[in-house]
């Protein structure tokens, strides 16, 4: 980033791209980025950094007989000079453009942020003064113990500054925090896995998962080999998660009412009001959820069946898409709900499953007569959209539970279920907790789920070598 542009505040560039906009409307997002990192590999660290950076949009609307068009460019790095062209690139974009389908008028009315013209949040190494000692313990102990510790710790901070020509000024902090601990064994024949979300990591202990992943490294001494085949399972809460995240991403009405999706009702429509499970399982998303906190409005950067560039600015209420086991709610634009329509839903920042259960999942083991504990799922794919039947892989620990106790480590797995299946038959839900899902865990991490027990979760085949 050049200098001029590192002293210029974000809100200053934001407002001088609109005053450079000559299209009929301008939405202007900057995006003022830091991050923190440190890395380490048999219980020593290897690298820790910090980055920062800037990536400006620019969406331009332009009116014309047959509709509304839009143009839309980002680029990171732009200096002063940059500006200008950025915009008029935008501009440019938009009337080189047919009118745009999800063309609404620009959002006006939203609450100003008070914080619009304060300088960015940013992140420093500072944010693991506590973390990094307690690590340091974490590679003692398991120097002790006979474990080598793999891993990472990501701290990012985003400050989101929107403005518009309809007047918005708007400002978000987005902090993410992850950490990522594979302990594994001298000769590298087992390995565990643990990770954690966190918005500071004041709430993480490095020694604690240690200290856990010590006991599935202990499981893992004696191997036991399974076949393929349905399996009463305890998917823990970052697999559930990471499942169902990626039905949440095929949850859009317009695809549904078209016909396309898991959750369109066969002869039409949708299955909204459809009961998809006998536990009182409610998933929901929350702005203001605690821990989990997520943009209040909505901040796109470029437009599809479940966002649209438009609708910047456009508050986020809290929703529950399921409601005690039965649809409530499909994800909608401004347009996408007029062309359906359901009720207007914007997209979520962050994924809340509630069961009724109270149980940690050490308990649901003990009330397990024999079944499998998962650990982790990876390398998740879509067989079929109509079913949502999801592929993947077990990872990092598949263990063994007979009469209430993990007896020993299988061989990994491949499985291919639905995750709206999944919730049909699920039998029982454990507490909620946050979890960090780790197959998203670039995209996604601010997730709370309960531990689920499926009576028969389908292991297609035997997986060699992960």
């Amino acid at each position: 980033m050049s200098s001029s542009m590192r002293t210029t505040k974000p809100h200053e560039i934001v407002e001088r791209a609109l005053e450079l906009s000559t299209a009929d409307g301008c939405v202007v997002i900057a995006d003022e980025e830091s991050t923190a990192n440190l890395r380490w590999a048999g219980n020593a660290l290897t690298t820790n950094g910090v980055t920062r950076g800037r990536t400006l949009t620019v969406i331009a609307t332009v009116d014309g007989k047959e509709g509304t068009a839009s143009g839309v460019v980002s680029r990171s790095a732009v200096t002063a000079a940059d500006l200008e062209p950025l915009v008029r690139a935008a501009e440019a974009a938009a009337r080189g453009a047919g009118p745009a389908e999800d063309a609404q008028p620009l959002v006006t009315g939203t609450p100003q942020s008070p914080d619009f013209t304060d300088a960015p949040a940013e992140t420093t190494s500072a944010v693991f003064a506590d973390f990094a000692p307690a690590l340091g313990e974490a590679f003692a102990r398991a120097r002790a113990g006979g474990r080598e510790l793999y891993g990472f710790a990501n701290h990012e901070l985003v400050s989101t500054y929107v403005g518009t020509s309809t007047g918005l000024r708007l400002r978000h902090d987005q902090p993410k925090g992850t950490l990522e601990l594979n302990a594994k064994s001298p000769d590298r024949q087992r390995s565990a896995w643990a990770g954690r979300s966190t918005r500071d990591f004041k709430d993480v202990d490095p020694t604690a998962l240690d200290a856990e992943l010590a006991v599935r490294l202990g499981w893992a001494e004696r191997r036991i080999e399974l076949p393929a085949g349905r399996y009463e399972t305890l998917l823990p809460p970052t697999a559930v998660a990471d499942l169902l995240i990626y039905q949440m991403w095929s949850a859009a009405a317009r695809d549904a009412v078209e016909g396309r999706t898991v959750f369109s009702k066969p002869g039409g429509g949708t299955r909204l009001g459809e009961k998809l499970s006998e536990l009182p399982l409610t998933l929901r998303s929350d702005p203001n959820a605690p821990g989990l906190e997520s943009a209040p409005f909505v901040i796109a950067h470029s437009s599809g069946d479940d966002a649209s560039v438009f609708d910047n600015g456009l508050p986020v209420p809290a929703t529950d898409w399921i409601r005690d086991g039965e649809l409530a709610r499909l994800t909608t634009t401004r347009h996408t709900a007029e062309l359906t329509g359901l009720p207007l839903s914007p997209g979520f920042g962050n994924l809340i499953l509630d069961g009724g259960g109270d149980k940690s999942l050490d308990e649901m083991v003990a009330g397990t007569e024999r079944g499998l504990l998962l650990t982790c799922l990876w390398y998740i794919r879509e067989v079929d959209p109509a079913t949502l039947l999801l592929t993947g892989l077990t990872r990092d620990g598949v263990y063994l539970v007979e009469n209430g106790q993990v007896v020993g480590e299988v061989n990994n797995f491949r499985f291919n279920e639905s995750p709206v299946d999944l919730l049909s038959r699920a039998s029982e839900a454990g507490r909620t907790e946050k979890t960090l899902p780790r197959e998203w865990s670039d995209w996604f991490t601010r997730a709370a789920m309960p531990a689920l027990r499926i009576p028969d979760f389908n292991m297609s085949s035997v997986s060699k070598g992960v």
